[in-house]
């Protein structure tokens, strides 16, 4: 009999599907900084979100690039809005260790840019990041 035994390259591809699918949520976060712990719940992920990341030198990223000091507002007026004109929801992330006014004047600056529905990232108490 000629047949092919196929459970060995079974096996291989669930094993690879496995671990694509716990290192994909991992590199959605590129930039590293040490998240505030919080005991809030976590909300749902949405389709088409926008990361803003604020390390611990207070530099400023969309995604993984980063923004240039004082162009923050035509970067986020070039964001692609939504089929009904809404902007799309944003995460920001900042270290810790920043001060709280920079975090609020970015915020600020995301409010007058039209982002209303922005989300705040944190760990959950207890664990590291």
């Amino acid at each position: 009999m000629a047949e092919i035994n196929v459970t060995p390259l079974v096996d291989v591809m669930l094993v690879l599907l496995i671990i694509f699918m716990v290192t994909a949520p991992l590199l959605n976060a590129g930039v590293p900084i040490d998240l505030p712990d919080s005991a809030a719940k976590p909300l749902d992920e949405q389709p088409r979100q926008i990361n803003l990341t604020m390390d611990a030198a207070g530099r400023l990223f969309i995604d993984q690039s980063e923004v240039v000091p004082g162009t923050l507002s035509a970067r986020l007026a070039a964001l692609p809005r939504n089929v009904d004109g809404q902007p799309p929801l944003v995460t920001l992330r900042a270290d810790k260790a920043l001060d709280y006014g920079r975090v609020i004047a970015v915020m600020g600056e995301l409010n007058h840019a039209g982002f209303n529905a922005i989300s705040l990232v944190t760990t959950s108490s207890g664990s590291t990041q």
